[in-house]
């Protein structure tokens, strides 16, 4: 199973190439204090998608098939809540790719034969998750008979943890096939005429030298702009398609945040003082280091240039047992203890047999096995015939577990000690997060002399006093303050600092506030105008260090807003339509009868300025930014003419075309060309945005996670 040993570390590439995820955490939480009623079958469907149910349980259930893909390839086992996040988000991504695209190319009849998966597999062009499992990195060529290798053994000694993964692949490479072969039809639909190719040519070919007067929209006050109600509706009413919005919510909240107080301070500097005397009488420095340090023991060694100046000025004059410190850095508090020196190469040549815990059954049996080969190679066997035989290192087992030279820093922790410290053709079993080696030193560089310190650390940190103490004090506002009103008033009265959070449904965390899931749904959960609750109908929130009280101001549903809800929006844009209109006016006025533009300025107290090199696929104006309208006045505009009002984004415009400059590009099968990668490049990413719309997508997962 070598293979899967190459997979395993290639995993969390493999999966940012096939599904584009870096993996994170399930909080059952919320769901299980909801009550029986989320139990029966019809709450218990967690979305709908083109008229298709996904149940909960089936949901889940791919969610944990696919933590266990993860936990496999980065040889872990736990994952993290950020993790699990990002893996029921790439669960949800491909229940929508396979409801909408999916269903979308079955309708045409489309399909993946085993013959097309077979190719793709092992055919003369892979598919890339296969091109980069398989590639060998010093070759860069694939290695079709390690594929094989690797297929065969699946049906002999893999598990099914193994088999799953290979399914999940297996299943990834079909489902991108099928949105290819639908992509593929659409953009393969699209067609540039010859007529289109010309007229982009034209524009291309055609750049013009302008001068321009502008009157930006900030020279009209707003109090110079009169808008009625009448106005703002009948604006609502033609643009009402503008103004869709999310199902969101804002909070405003303030926190109480448990930080260390002096006395803590003055405690853990008390601490690692008093523990100076015990700390000198130990002998195995790295046991009380582990047991006592909230940092565990450094194995490793430096040099001198590879340690802090302070720190290495020191250690290299001292003797073994002596000590720096106490001292305090990065709110920690540290007493440094010269552990030991060692004379250690800046390099060396080893060889391994690598053993896998996941292939042979277990740890156990992966670290009885290493240590019968230590036996059978130590009584006279062949270590490089062991490492071809034995080794699930695909590198090295070919070169009889030959590693070559390296340095320090290139191997893990355990598997670098060993190698540098130990002694020459002496065999070593250490275990890594790989699995189980025997390591056996063959060559050495130029030794240097190298010290290695046991550092014991101690974080300042809140002591339950200090805890109790800011709960209390949050409590205490807590029952003071049941309302909106009064919690506004106590924060203006205690100068306290109030924060305000936009929240939309999945959000799975607050900005500032670790974990904080919990409080999102309460905001969703809960009433305008009211204090927020958590699960315990407590109003106090706890996340890291930080207790949470939190009011609900406002909230949105998806959907049209209603005129309220837009009226902020619609009445910017009403007064900006009316300044471009009494703007427009103003200079329609000024260039009556005129035909040079710095005589229009004259007139409106500015000045004209220059812009050059415009064109029509010019996407902004030197010193003017984006300005679409402007750009397409100009393109179209003859020389010599003043232009009518050109209504901006940043203000209203005159312009005059002053030179016109034809460039000589003739290529119109090249321009066709171009215009026909644009095309099928933007089909290809718009496709599934385009099938979304026109698809019923009910999202439920809220409710659950």
């Amino acid at each position: 199973m070598a293979t899967l040993q190459n997979i395993r570390n290639r995993g969390s590439l493999v999966i940012a190439i096939v599904i584009g995820i870096a993996l994170g955490a399930f909080i059952l939480g919320d769901m299980l204090n909801t009550g029986s009623k989320l139990m029966k079958p019809s709450e218990m469907k967690i979305a709908e998608i083109n008229g298709e149910s996904v149940q909960y349980p089936d949901f889940q259930k791919k969610v944990e098939e696919l933590s266990e893909i993860y936990k496999m390839n980065m040889q872990k086992t736990a994952i993290d809540e950020s993790t699990w996040e990002q893996i029921r988000d790439q669960v949800w991504q491909e229940y929508l790719q396979e409801n909408i695209v999916g269903k979308a190319g079955q309708k045409l009849g489309l399909t993946v034969s085993s013959e097309e998966l077979f190719d793709l597999v092992q055919g003369k062009n892979p598919h890339p998750i296969i091109q980069q499992l398989f590639k060998d990195p010093k070759t860069g060529q694939i290695d079709k008979a390690n594929i094989l290798k690797f297929l065969k053994s699946l049906e002999t000694n893999a598990s099914p943890q193994q088999k799953s993964y290979w399914l999940y692949i297996e299943n990834q490479i079909k489902q991108d096939k099928l949105r290819t072969k639908y992509n593929n039809l659409v953009s393969k639909g699209l067609y540039v005429t010859s007529d289109e190719a010309k007229k982009s040519l034209e524009a291309k070919n055609k750049n013009a030298n302008f001068q321009y007067v502008m009157l930006a929209y900030s020279s009209v006050s707003d109090n110079d702009v009169k808008i009625s109600d009448s106005d703002l509706k009948d604006y609502y009413n033609k643009h009402k398609d503008e103004y869709k919005q999310e199902k969101t919510r804002k909070i405003e909240y303030v926190t109480f945040e448990v930080l260390p107080s002096a006395g803590d301070n003055a405690a853990t500097q008390k601490w690692i003082t008093d523990s100076k005397q015990e700390f000198s009488t130990v002998t195995d420095n790295k046991q009380f280091i582990n047991v006592n340090s909230d940092i565990p023991f450094d194995a490793s060694y430096y040099k001198k240039s590879d340690l802090p100046a302070a720190i290495a000025e020191w250690a290299f004059s001292a003797q073994p047992e002596d000590f720096y410190g106490p001292y305090f850095e990065n709110n920690q508090y540290k007493l440094v203890k010269l552990d030991q020196f060692k004379m250690l190469p800046d390099s060396v040549q080893a060889s391994h047999i690598l053993i896998n815990p996941q292939t042979v059954g277990g740890a156990e049996k992966a670290k009885a096995l290493v240590d019968s080969l230590k036996r059978k190679i130590e009584l006279g066997g062949d270590f490089a015939e062991m490492a071809m035989k034995y080794s699930e290192d695909p590198g090295s087992k070919n070169k009889g577990g030959d590693l070559g030279w390296f340095k320090r820093k290139q191997m893990v922790p355990e598997f670098e000690e060993a190698a540098f410290t130990g002694e020459i053709n002496k065999l070593y079993v250490v275990g890594t997060r790989f699995g189980y080696h025997l390591i056996k030193p063959t060559k050495k560089g130029k030794e240097t002399n190298e010290v290695r310190i046991a550092t014991l650390v101690r974080k300042v940190e809140p002591s339950n006093e200090t805890y109790q103490k800011i709960y209390s004090e949050t409590s205490k506002f807590a029952s003071e303050n049941q309302t909106v009103e009064a919690f506004n008033k106590s924060i203006s009265a205690q100068k306290l600092d109030k924060k305000i959070a936009d929240l939309k449904e999945n959000d799975q965390q607050i900005p500032g506030l670790d974990a904080s899931r919990q409080l999102v749904k309460a905001a969703f959960n809960g009433e305008k105008g009211k204090i927020l609750v958590n699960n315990e109908k407590s109003t106090i929130f706890e996340f890291g260090n930080k207790f949470v009280i939190a009011s609900l101001t406002s909230a949105t549903e998806a959907g049209a807003a209603s005129f309220e809800d837009a009226k902020p929006k619609v009445e910017l844009a009403v007064r900006k339509d009316k300044k471009a209109e009494m703007l427009a006016e103003k200079l329609k006025s000024a260039a009556s009868g005129q035909s040079d533009l710095g005589s229009v300025a004259s007139k409106l107290s500015t000045s004209a300025k220059d812009a050059s090199g415009v064109n029509f696929m010019s996407s902004s104006i030197p010193s003017l930014g984006f300005e679409p309208a402007v750009i397409g006045t100009v393109s179209t505009l003859s020389e010599g003419k003043i232009s009518a009002p050109v209504v901006g984004s940043n203000g209203v415009y005159l312009t005059k075309v002053t030179s016109l400059n034809t460039a000589s590009n003739t290529d119109l099968k090249g321009e066709k060309n171009r215009l026909a990668q644009t095309l099928n490049y933007r089909a290809g990413g718009q496709v599934f945005e385009s099938l979304k719309k026109v698809v019923d997508i009910v999202d439920r997962r809220s409710k659950f996670y």
